[in-house]
Protein backbone atom coordinates (compact mmCIF):
# COMPACT_ATOMS: atom_id res chain seq x y z
CA UNK A 1 0.00 0.00 0.00
CA UNK A 2 1.28 3.45 -0.92
CA UNK A 3 1.79 5.58 2.18
CA UNK A 4 1.97 9.32 2.68
CA UNK A 5 3.34 11.85 5.16
CA UNK A 6 2.11 15.25 6.22
CA UNK A 7 4.47 18.20 6.72
CA UNK A 8 3.34 21.30 8.63
CA UNK A 9 5.38 24.44 8.02
CA UNK A 10 4.84 27.49 10.26
CA UNK A 11 6.54 30.48 8.62
CA UNK A 12 6.75 34.19 9.29
CA UNK A 13 3.66 35.27 7.35
CA UNK A 14 1.69 32.05 6.90
CA UNK A 15 1.53 28.34 7.64
CA UNK A 16 1.10 25.50 5.16
CA UNK A 17 0.50 21.77 4.97
CA UNK A 18 2.10 19.45 2.42
CA UNK A 19 1.13 15.84 1.70
CA UNK A 20 3.91 13.71 0.18
CA UNK A 21 3.72 10.31 -1.53
CA UNK A 22 6.41 8.23 0.19
CA UNK A 23 6.88 5.91 -2.76
CA UNK A 24 7.44 8.46 -5.51
CA UNK A 25 8.16 11.67 -3.61
CA UNK A 26 5.29 13.39 -5.41
CA UNK A 27 3.85 16.38 -3.57
CA UNK A 28 0.20 15.48 -3.74
CA UNK A 29 -1.42 18.53 -2.18
CA UNK A 30 -0.66 21.71 -0.29
CA UNK A 31 -2.73 24.32 1.49
CA UNK A 32 -1.65 27.73 2.82
CA UNK A 33 -3.19 29.93 5.53
CA UNK A 34 -2.12 33.58 5.83
CA UNK A 35 -2.00 34.75 9.44
CA UNK A 36 -4.68 37.44 9.86
CA UNK A 37 -3.15 39.34 12.79
CA UNK A 38 -0.89 42.37 12.48
CA UNK A 39 0.91 43.20 9.25
CA UNK A 40 1.21 40.03 7.17
CA UNK A 41 0.96 38.01 10.38
CA UNK A 42 3.49 40.01 12.37
CA UNK A 43 2.24 42.14 15.27
CA UNK A 44 4.30 45.33 15.48
CA UNK A 45 4.69 48.20 17.94
CA UNK A 46 4.90 51.67 16.42
CA UNK A 47 6.93 52.86 19.41
CA UNK A 48 9.67 50.28 18.92
CA UNK A 49 10.73 49.02 15.47
CA UNK A 50 12.55 46.11 17.12
CA UNK A 51 9.29 44.45 18.21
CA UNK A 52 7.89 41.53 16.17
CA UNK A 53 5.32 39.23 17.76
CA UNK A 54 2.69 36.74 16.59
CA UNK A 55 -0.76 35.86 17.84
CA UNK A 56 -0.95 32.19 18.93
CA UNK A 57 -4.62 32.21 17.91
CA UNK A 58 -3.40 32.39 14.30
CA UNK A 59 -1.44 29.16 14.80
CA UNK A 60 -4.55 27.36 16.04
CA UNK A 61 -6.84 28.69 13.32
CA UNK A 62 -4.30 27.88 10.64
CA UNK A 63 -3.74 24.32 11.83
CA UNK A 64 -7.29 23.23 11.09
CA UNK A 65 -7.49 25.15 7.83
CA UNK A 66 -4.28 23.86 6.26
CA UNK A 67 -4.71 20.20 7.22
CA UNK A 68 -8.35 19.90 6.21
CA UNK A 69 -7.65 21.87 3.03
CA UNK A 70 -4.69 19.70 2.05
CA UNK A 71 -6.62 16.49 2.74
CA UNK A 72 -9.50 17.62 0.53
CA UNK A 73 -7.12 18.53 -2.29
CA UNK A 74 -5.25 15.22 -1.96
CA UNK A 75 -8.47 13.20 -2.19
CA UNK A 76 -9.38 15.08 -5.38
CA UNK A 77 -5.91 14.84 -6.92
CA UNK A 78 -4.83 11.28 -6.11
CA UNK A 79 -7.25 8.33 -6.40
CA UNK A 80 -4.91 6.21 -4.24
CA UNK A 81 -4.89 8.69 -1.38
CA UNK A 82 -6.90 8.34 1.80
CA UNK A 83 -6.30 10.11 5.14
CA UNK A 84 -5.66 6.80 6.90
CA UNK A 85 -2.64 6.24 4.62
CA UNK A 86 -0.77 9.12 6.29
CA UNK A 87 1.79 7.39 8.51
CA UNK A 88 3.39 10.40 10.12
CA UNK A 89 3.26 14.15 10.71
CA UNK A 90 6.29 16.43 10.92
CA UNK A 91 6.38 20.04 12.08
CA UNK A 92 8.76 22.90 11.39
CA UNK A 93 8.43 26.48 12.59
CA UNK A 94 10.35 29.73 12.84
CA UNK A 95 12.65 30.18 15.79
CA UNK A 96 13.62 31.20 18.24
CA UNK A 97 9.90 31.90 18.75
CA UNK A 98 9.19 31.28 22.44
CA UNK A 99 5.78 31.74 24.05
CA UNK A 100 4.94 32.34 27.73
CA UNK A 101 2.54 29.57 28.78
CA UNK A 102 0.61 28.56 31.89
CA UNK A 103 1.03 25.25 33.73
CA UNK A 104 -1.26 23.51 31.24
CA UNK A 105 0.76 24.75 28.27
CA UNK A 106 -1.76 27.35 27.08
CA UNK A 107 -0.16 30.55 25.72
CA UNK A 108 -0.93 33.50 27.97
CA UNK A 109 -2.13 35.51 24.97
CA UNK A 110 -5.13 33.16 24.74
CA UNK A 111 -6.14 33.68 28.37
CA UNK A 112 -8.45 36.35 29.85
CA UNK A 113 -6.57 39.41 31.04
CA UNK A 114 -3.79 39.09 28.48
CA UNK A 115 -5.71 39.71 25.24
CA UNK A 116 -3.79 42.05 22.99
CA UNK A 117 -0.73 42.12 25.26
CA UNK A 118 2.24 41.87 22.89
CA UNK A 119 4.47 40.46 25.63
CA UNK A 120 2.03 37.58 26.20
CA UNK A 121 2.23 36.61 22.52
CA UNK A 122 4.82 34.55 20.67
CA UNK A 123 8.13 36.40 20.45
CA UNK A 124 8.89 35.95 16.74
CA UNK A 125 12.41 35.08 15.60
CA UNK A 126 12.89 38.53 14.06
CA UNK A 127 12.10 40.38 17.30
CA UNK A 128 15.23 42.35 18.25
CA UNK A 129 13.85 44.21 21.26
CA UNK A 130 16.19 42.28 23.58
CA UNK A 131 19.44 43.49 22.03
CA UNK A 132 20.63 44.94 25.36
CA UNK A 133 19.93 41.66 27.17
CA UNK A 134 21.76 39.73 24.45
CA UNK A 135 24.81 41.91 24.93
CA UNK A 136 24.57 41.38 28.68
CA UNK A 137 24.38 37.61 28.26
CA UNK A 138 27.40 37.70 25.96
CA UNK A 139 29.43 39.80 28.40
CA UNK A 140 28.59 37.57 31.38
CA UNK A 141 29.30 34.37 29.48
CA UNK A 142 32.69 35.73 28.43
CA UNK A 143 33.55 36.06 32.12
CA UNK A 144 31.79 33.03 33.64
CA UNK A 145 31.09 30.43 30.93
CA UNK A 146 33.09 31.06 27.73
CA UNK A 147 32.24 27.53 26.60
CA UNK A 148 28.61 28.60 26.18
CA UNK A 149 29.61 31.24 23.63
CA UNK A 150 32.09 28.98 21.86
CA UNK A 151 29.26 26.75 20.66
CA UNK A 152 27.08 29.62 19.40
CA UNK A 153 29.61 31.56 17.39
CA UNK A 154 31.01 33.78 20.14
CA UNK A 155 28.04 36.14 20.54
CA UNK A 156 24.56 35.59 21.94
CA UNK A 157 21.79 37.06 19.79
CA UNK A 158 18.66 39.07 20.47
CA UNK A 159 16.86 36.65 18.15
CA UNK A 160 17.31 33.85 20.70
CA UNK A 161 15.57 32.29 23.68
CA UNK A 162 17.19 33.63 26.87
CA UNK A 163 17.54 37.25 25.77
CA UNK A 164 13.84 37.40 24.89
CA UNK A 165 12.77 35.89 28.20
CA UNK A 166 15.00 38.23 30.18
CA UNK A 167 13.63 41.23 28.29
CA UNK A 168 10.09 40.02 28.98
CA UNK A 169 10.84 39.79 32.69
CA UNK A 170 12.25 43.31 32.80
CA UNK A 171 9.66 45.06 30.65
CA UNK A 172 6.52 43.19 31.69
CA UNK A 173 6.92 41.47 35.08
CA UNK A 174 3.21 40.66 35.13
CA UNK A 175 3.55 38.43 32.06
CA UNK A 176 6.74 36.81 33.33
CA UNK A 177 5.24 36.05 36.74
CA UNK A 178 2.06 34.64 35.16
CA UNK A 179 4.10 32.34 32.91
CA UNK A 180 4.74 28.90 34.37
CA UNK A 181 7.21 28.25 31.55
CA UNK A 182 8.25 29.30 28.05
CA UNK A 183 7.83 26.96 25.06
CA UNK A 184 9.25 27.27 21.55
CA UNK A 185 6.67 27.22 18.77
CA UNK A 186 8.27 24.13 17.17
CA UNK A 187 7.82 22.26 20.46
CA UNK A 188 4.31 23.54 21.12
CA UNK A 189 2.64 22.42 17.86
CA UNK A 190 3.63 18.71 18.20
CA UNK A 191 2.71 18.84 21.92
CA UNK A 192 -0.68 20.28 21.01
CA UNK A 193 -1.30 17.59 18.39
CA UNK A 194 -0.35 14.75 20.72
CA UNK A 195 -2.42 16.09 23.61
CA UNK A 196 0.59 16.68 25.88
CA UNK A 197 1.18 20.45 26.10
CA UNK A 198 2.43 20.19 29.70
CA UNK A 199 5.71 22.20 29.68
CA UNK A 200 7.33 19.65 32.02
CA UNK A 201 6.60 16.56 29.91
CA UNK A 202 6.39 17.66 26.25
CA UNK A 203 9.34 16.67 24.07
CA UNK A 204 11.68 19.56 23.28
CA UNK A 205 13.71 19.92 20.09
CA UNK A 206 17.50 19.74 20.26
CA UNK A 207 17.50 22.00 17.21
CA UNK A 208 16.07 25.02 19.03
CA UNK A 209 17.56 24.07 22.39
CA UNK A 210 21.08 23.83 21.00
CA UNK A 211 21.10 26.74 18.56
CA UNK A 212 18.98 29.19 20.55
CA UNK A 213 19.03 28.27 24.27
CA UNK A 214 22.71 27.31 24.88
CA UNK A 215 21.75 23.68 25.51
CA UNK A 216 24.52 21.07 25.25
CA UNK A 217 25.19 17.68 26.80
CA UNK A 218 28.78 18.80 27.48
CA UNK A 219 27.55 20.95 30.40
CA UNK A 220 24.45 19.01 31.37
CA UNK A 221 21.82 20.68 29.18
CA UNK A 222 20.71 24.26 29.73
CA UNK A 223 22.98 26.92 31.28
CA UNK A 224 23.58 26.20 34.96
CA UNK A 225 21.76 27.97 37.77
CA UNK A 226 24.80 29.90 38.95
CA UNK A 227 25.13 31.53 35.55
CA UNK A 228 21.40 32.22 35.24
CA UNK A 229 21.27 33.58 38.79
CA UNK A 230 24.04 36.03 37.90
CA UNK A 231 21.87 37.26 35.03
CA UNK A 232 18.69 37.38 37.08
CA UNK A 233 17.61 35.11 39.96
CA UNK A 234 14.22 34.72 38.29
CA UNK A 235 15.88 32.90 35.39
CA UNK A 236 17.51 30.44 37.76
CA UNK A 237 14.07 29.70 39.19
CA UNK A 238 12.61 29.31 35.73
CA UNK A 239 15.20 26.68 34.79
CA UNK A 240 13.39 24.05 36.90
CA UNK A 241 10.26 24.64 34.80
CA UNK A 242 11.97 24.20 31.43
CA UNK A 243 13.68 20.94 30.38
CA UNK A 244 16.69 18.70 30.87
CA UNK A 245 16.38 16.57 27.71
CA UNK A 246 16.13 17.46 24.03
CA UNK A 247 15.47 15.23 21.02
CA UNK A 248 16.27 15.00 17.33
CA UNK A 249 13.36 15.42 14.94
CA UNK A 250 13.24 11.78 13.87
CA UNK A 251 11.97 10.89 17.35
CA UNK A 252 8.25 10.29 17.79
CA UNK A 253 6.75 12.95 20.05
CA UNK A 254 3.60 10.88 20.41
CA UNK A 255 0.44 9.86 18.61
CA UNK A 256 -2.24 12.22 17.31
CA UNK A 257 -4.78 12.80 20.08
CA UNK A 258 -8.42 11.80 19.68
CA UNK A 259 -9.53 15.44 19.85
CA UNK A 260 -7.20 16.63 17.12
CA UNK A 261 -7.79 13.51 15.02
CA UNK A 262 -11.47 14.40 14.93
CA UNK A 263 -10.81 18.09 14.21
CA UNK A 264 -8.38 17.36 11.38
CA UNK A 265 -9.92 14.26 9.82
CA UNK A 266 -6.94 11.99 10.49
CA UNK A 267 -6.66 8.66 12.33
CA UNK A 268 -6.09 8.81 16.05
CA UNK A 269 -2.58 7.71 17.00
CA UNK A 270 -0.91 8.87 13.76
CA UNK A 271 2.78 9.39 14.58
CA UNK A 272 3.82 13.00 15.26
CA UNK A 273 7.54 13.76 15.12
CA UNK A 274 9.45 16.12 17.39
CA UNK A 275 9.57 19.56 15.78
CA UNK A 276 12.52 21.59 14.55
CA UNK A 277 13.34 24.93 12.96
CA UNK A 278 12.04 25.58 9.46
CA UNK A 279 15.41 26.19 7.84
CA UNK A 280 16.89 23.01 9.31
CA UNK A 281 14.06 20.88 7.97
CA UNK A 282 14.29 22.85 4.72
CA UNK A 283 17.91 21.78 4.44
CA UNK A 284 16.82 18.15 4.72
CA UNK A 285 14.10 18.70 2.12
CA UNK A 286 16.71 20.25 -0.18
CA UNK A 287 18.97 17.21 0.09
CA UNK A 288 21.71 18.49 2.41
CA UNK A 289 24.76 16.27 2.82
CA UNK A 290 28.40 16.49 3.90
CA UNK A 291 30.05 19.21 1.77
CA UNK A 292 26.77 20.64 0.51
CA UNK A 293 25.50 23.95 1.89
CA UNK A 294 21.73 24.28 1.92
CA UNK A 295 20.74 27.93 1.57
CA UNK A 296 17.17 28.92 2.39
CA UNK A 297 16.65 32.11 0.37
CA UNK A 298 13.71 34.12 1.61
CA UNK A 299 12.97 37.28 3.57
CA UNK A 300 16.14 36.38 5.44
CA UNK A 301 18.49 33.49 4.73
CA UNK A 302 19.61 30.52 6.72
CA UNK A 303 22.68 28.52 5.73
CA UNK A 304 22.94 24.91 6.94
CA UNK A 305 25.87 22.54 6.75
CA UNK A 306 26.35 19.08 8.22
CA UNK A 307 29.46 17.18 9.25
CA UNK A 308 29.59 13.68 10.73
CA UNK A 309 29.72 13.69 14.51
CA UNK A 310 32.47 11.05 14.51
CA UNK A 311 34.99 13.78 13.69
CA UNK A 312 36.33 16.61 15.83
CA UNK A 313 34.85 19.88 14.68
CA UNK A 314 36.38 23.15 15.94
CA UNK A 315 34.27 25.98 17.29
CA UNK A 316 33.57 28.56 14.57
CA UNK A 317 33.29 32.23 15.59
CA UNK A 318 30.41 34.08 13.97
CA UNK A 319 28.06 31.19 13.21
CA UNK A 320 24.73 30.52 14.93
CA UNK A 321 25.87 27.38 16.62
CA UNK A 322 27.18 23.87 16.09
CA UNK A 323 24.68 21.34 17.45
CA UNK A 324 24.80 17.56 17.29
CA UNK A 325 21.67 16.30 15.53
CA UNK A 326 20.05 19.65 14.81
CA UNK A 327 19.74 18.92 11.07
CA UNK A 328 20.46 15.22 10.56
CA UNK A 329 20.83 12.63 13.34
CA UNK A 330 24.46 11.49 13.47
CA UNK A 331 25.76 14.80 12.14
CA UNK A 332 26.72 18.14 13.59
CA UNK A 333 24.46 20.86 12.26
CA UNK A 334 26.18 24.17 11.52
CA UNK A 335 23.83 27.14 11.21
CA UNK A 336 24.55 30.60 9.85
CA UNK A 337 22.58 33.15 7.86
CA UNK A 338 21.67 36.74 7.09
CA UNK A 339 19.01 38.77 8.89
CA UNK A 340 17.61 40.26 5.69
CA UNK A 341 17.79 39.38 2.01
CA UNK A 342 14.36 39.34 0.38
CA UNK A 343 13.26 41.89 2.98
CA UNK A 344 15.89 44.31 1.64
CA UNK A 345 14.55 43.99 -1.89
CA UNK A 346 10.97 44.46 -0.66
CA UNK A 347 11.98 47.54 1.34
CA UNK A 348 13.67 48.98 -1.74
CA UNK A 349 10.80 48.33 -4.15
CA UNK A 350 8.10 49.41 -1.68
CA UNK A 351 9.75 52.70 -0.79
CA UNK A 352 12.26 53.88 -3.37
CA UNK A 353 11.40 52.54 -6.85
CA UNK A 354 9.25 54.85 -9.01
CA UNK A 355 5.98 53.70 -10.59
CA UNK A 356 7.61 53.74 -14.03
CA UNK A 357 9.16 50.38 -13.12
CA UNK A 358 5.71 48.82 -12.64
CA UNK A 359 4.15 47.26 -9.57
CA UNK A 360 4.27 43.90 -7.82
CA UNK A 361 5.97 41.01 -9.64
CA UNK A 362 6.22 43.09 -12.83
CA UNK A 363 8.46 45.57 -11.02
CA UNK A 364 10.85 42.81 -9.97
CA UNK A 365 10.85 41.39 -13.50
CA UNK A 366 11.86 44.77 -14.91
CA UNK A 367 14.50 45.37 -12.26
CA UNK A 368 15.93 41.90 -12.89
CA UNK A 369 15.99 42.42 -16.66
CA UNK A 370 17.69 45.84 -16.52
CA UNK A 371 20.16 44.83 -13.81
CA UNK A 372 21.11 41.65 -15.71
CA UNK A 373 22.20 43.74 -18.70
CA UNK A 374 24.97 45.34 -16.67
CA UNK A 375 28.43 43.91 -16.15
CA UNK A 376 29.89 43.41 -12.66
CA UNK A 377 31.20 46.75 -11.41
CA UNK A 378 29.27 48.80 -13.97
CA UNK A 379 26.98 50.36 -11.38
CA UNK A 380 29.85 52.00 -9.51
CA UNK A 381 27.96 51.07 -6.35
CA UNK A 382 28.67 48.93 -3.31
CA UNK A 383 26.25 48.16 -0.47
CA UNK A 384 26.32 46.54 2.96
CA UNK A 385 23.42 44.12 3.53
CA UNK A 386 22.73 45.05 7.16
CA UNK A 387 19.30 46.68 6.84
CA UNK A 388 18.07 44.35 9.60
CA UNK A 389 21.39 44.03 11.41
CA UNK A 390 24.06 41.38 10.87
CA UNK A 391 23.38 37.81 11.96
CA UNK A 392 26.66 36.29 10.77
CA UNK A 393 29.56 36.66 11.09
CA UNK A 394 29.39 39.79 13.26
CA UNK A 395 26.16 38.96 15.16
CA UNK A 396 25.24 42.59 15.74
CA UNK A 397 21.65 43.76 15.33
CA UNK A 398 22.67 47.41 15.84
CA UNK A 399 24.39 47.56 12.47
CA UNK A 400 22.52 49.08 9.53
CA UNK A 401 22.61 49.25 5.74
CA UNK A 402 24.95 51.33 3.62
CA UNK A 403 25.19 52.34 -0.05
CA UNK A 404 28.39 53.82 -1.43
CA UNK A 405 29.05 55.33 -4.87
CA UNK A 406 25.82 57.14 -5.74
CA UNK A 407 25.92 59.91 -8.32
CA UNK A 408 23.33 62.18 -9.93
CA UNK A 409 23.06 59.55 -12.69
CA UNK A 410 22.37 56.50 -10.48
CA UNK A 411 19.28 54.54 -11.56
CA UNK A 412 16.98 52.33 -9.44
CA UNK A 413 17.97 49.14 -11.23
CA UNK A 414 21.63 49.92 -10.51
CA UNK A 415 20.88 50.25 -6.80
CA UNK A 416 18.90 47.01 -7.00
CA UNK A 417 21.86 45.20 -8.54
CA UNK A 418 24.14 46.54 -5.81
CA UNK A 419 21.75 45.27 -3.14
CA UNK A 420 21.61 41.81 -4.71
CA UNK A 421 25.40 41.74 -4.92
CA UNK A 422 25.66 42.85 -1.28
CA UNK A 423 23.56 39.90 -0.10
CA UNK A 424 25.79 37.58 -2.13
CA UNK A 425 28.92 39.13 -0.62
CA UNK A 426 27.40 38.58 2.82
CA UNK A 427 26.82 34.94 1.90
CA UNK A 428 30.44 34.61 0.81
CA UNK A 429 31.65 36.00 4.17
CA UNK A 430 29.87 33.08 5.84
CA UNK A 431 31.30 30.46 3.48
CA UNK A 432 34.81 31.86 3.83
CA UNK A 433 34.47 31.73 7.63
CA UNK A 434 33.42 28.06 7.85
CA UNK A 435 36.04 27.03 5.31
CA UNK A 436 38.64 28.82 7.41
CA UNK A 437 37.79 26.35 10.19
CA UNK A 438 38.02 23.26 8.04
CA UNK A 439 34.42 22.72 6.96
CA UNK A 440 33.97 21.56 3.35
CA UNK A 441 31.70 23.57 1.06
CA UNK A 442 31.72 22.05 -2.41
CA UNK A 443 28.35 23.20 -3.73
CA UNK A 444 25.24 25.11 -2.76
CA UNK A 445 21.64 23.94 -3.00
CA UNK A 446 19.19 26.81 -2.72
CA UNK A 447 15.50 26.80 -1.98
CA UNK A 448 12.83 29.40 -1.45
CA UNK A 449 10.97 31.77 -3.73
CA UNK A 450 13.96 33.89 -4.73
CA UNK A 451 15.87 30.87 -6.00
CA UNK A 452 13.02 29.96 -8.34
CA UNK A 453 11.85 33.41 -9.41
CA UNK A 454 15.13 35.22 -10.13
CA UNK A 455 17.68 33.63 -12.48
CA UNK A 456 19.51 36.96 -12.36
CA UNK A 457 20.01 36.70 -8.61
CA UNK A 458 21.11 33.09 -8.85
CA UNK A 459 23.74 33.90 -11.48
CA UNK A 460 25.10 36.77 -9.38
CA UNK A 461 25.42 34.38 -6.42
CA UNK A 462 27.15 31.73 -8.53
CA UNK A 463 29.64 34.31 -9.81
CA UNK A 464 30.37 35.88 -6.41
CA UNK A 465 30.59 32.55 -4.55
CA UNK A 466 32.46 31.04 -7.51
CA UNK A 467 30.62 27.76 -7.02
CA UNK A 468 27.83 25.84 -8.75
CA UNK A 469 24.37 26.76 -7.46
CA UNK A 470 21.60 24.17 -7.61
CA UNK A 471 17.91 24.77 -6.92
CA UNK A 472 15.79 22.30 -4.98
CA UNK A 473 12.98 20.82 -7.05
CA UNK A 474 10.40 21.37 -4.33
CA UNK A 475 8.88 24.79 -3.80
CA UNK A 476 8.13 23.72 -0.23
CA UNK A 477 11.41 22.27 1.04
CA UNK A 478 10.69 23.12 4.69
CA UNK A 479 7.33 21.35 4.61
CA UNK A 480 8.91 18.50 2.61
CA UNK A 481 11.64 18.08 5.21
CA UNK A 482 9.00 18.08 7.94
CA UNK A 483 7.06 15.39 6.07
CA UNK A 484 10.21 13.25 5.78
CA UNK A 485 10.79 13.45 9.53
CA UNK A 486 7.15 12.51 10.05
CA UNK A 487 7.68 9.51 7.76
CA UNK A 488 10.68 8.34 9.79
CA UNK A 489 8.81 8.80 13.09
CA UNK A 490 5.95 6.79 11.56
CA UNK A 491 8.24 3.91 10.56
CA UNK A 492 8.16 4.36 6.76
CA UNK A 493 11.98 4.77 6.69
CA UNK A 494 14.67 3.68 9.12
CA UNK A 495 16.73 6.87 8.79
CA UNK A 496 16.30 10.42 7.56
CA UNK A 497 19.10 9.86 5.04
CA UNK A 498 17.07 6.99 3.57
CA UNK A 499 14.02 9.25 3.36
CA UNK A 500 16.10 11.88 1.54
CA UNK A 501 16.13 9.66 -1.54
CA UNK A 502 12.83 11.40 -2.32
CA UNK A 503 14.50 14.83 -2.61
CA UNK A 504 15.46 16.27 -6.00
CA UNK A 505 17.16 19.31 -7.54
CA UNK A 506 16.11 21.07 -10.74
CA UNK A 507 17.81 20.30 -14.00
CA UNK A 508 19.43 23.71 -14.52
CA UNK A 509 22.59 24.40 -12.50
CA UNK A 510 23.97 27.94 -12.28
CA UNK A 511 27.72 27.89 -12.86
CA UNK A 512 30.14 30.82 -12.52
CA UNK A 513 30.79 32.90 -15.65
CA UNK A 514 34.62 33.07 -15.81
CA UNK A 515 34.83 36.63 -17.18
CA UNK A 516 32.78 37.93 -14.23
CA UNK A 517 35.07 36.55 -11.54
CA UNK A 518 37.92 39.18 -11.63
CA UNK A 519 35.57 42.16 -11.15
CA UNK A 520 33.73 40.44 -8.33
CA UNK A 521 36.99 39.58 -6.59
CA UNK A 522 37.84 43.30 -6.56
CA UNK A 523 34.35 44.25 -5.39
CA UNK A 524 34.45 41.63 -2.65
CA UNK A 525 37.76 43.02 -1.40
CA UNK A 526 36.10 46.45 -1.14
CA UNK A 527 33.04 44.91 0.55
CA UNK A 528 35.32 43.22 3.09
CA UNK A 529 36.97 46.56 3.83
CA UNK A 530 33.59 48.21 4.46
CA UNK A 531 32.40 45.17 6.42
CA UNK A 532 35.36 45.31 8.79
CA UNK A 533 35.48 49.11 9.04
CA UNK A 534 31.85 49.46 10.12
CA UNK A 535 31.48 46.10 11.86
CA UNK A 536 34.66 45.64 13.90
CA UNK A 537 35.56 48.09 16.66
CA UNK A 538 39.20 47.00 16.48
CA UNK A 539 39.53 47.70 12.73
CA UNK A 540 42.29 50.03 11.61
CA UNK A 541 42.73 51.11 8.04
CA UNK A 542 41.54 53.64 5.50
CA UNK A 543 38.40 53.99 3.39
CA UNK A 544 39.83 56.90 1.42
CA UNK A 545 40.15 55.05 -1.88
CA UNK A 546 36.90 53.00 -1.83
CA UNK A 547 34.86 55.46 -3.91
CA UNK A 548 37.68 55.99 -6.38
CA UNK A 549 38.18 52.26 -6.82
CA UNK A 550 34.45 51.87 -7.48
CA UNK A 551 34.69 54.58 -10.14
CA UNK A 552 37.63 52.79 -11.74
CA UNK A 553 35.70 49.50 -11.81
CA UNK A 554 32.69 51.27 -13.31
CA UNK A 555 34.78 52.82 -16.06
CA UNK A 556 36.45 49.52 -16.83
CA UNK A 557 33.11 47.65 -16.99
CA UNK A 558 31.47 50.24 -19.22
Amino acid sequence: MTTYALGLDYGTNSCRALIVNLETGAEVATCVYAYPSGEMGVVLDGRDPNVARQNPADYLAGLGEIVRGALAKAVAADPDFAPEKIVGIGVDTTGSTPMPVNKGGTPLALLPGFEGNLNAMAWLWKDHSSYAEAAEITALAEKMRPQYLAKCGGTYSSEWFWSKILHCKRTDPRVFEAAFSFVELCDWIPALLTGDPDPLTLKRSVCTAGHKAMFASAWGGLPDKDFLNALDPALAGLRDRLFDTAHTADVKAGGLSAAWAQRLGLPEGTAVAVGALDAHMGAVGAGCADGTLAKILGTSTCDLLVARNTQTLPDIPGVCGIVDGSVLPGYYGIEAGQSAVGDIFLWFTNNLVPEAYGTGPAMFDKLDALAAQMKPGATGLLALDWNNGNRCVLTDVRLSGLLVGQTLHTKPHEVYRALVEATAFGARMIIDRVRQYGVRVDEVITCGGLAVKSPFLMQVYADILNMPMKVAASDQTCALGAALFGAVAGGAFKTVEEAQKLTRTREHVYTPIPENIPAYEKLFALYTRLHDAFGLSAWSGSLANVMKELVALREQAR
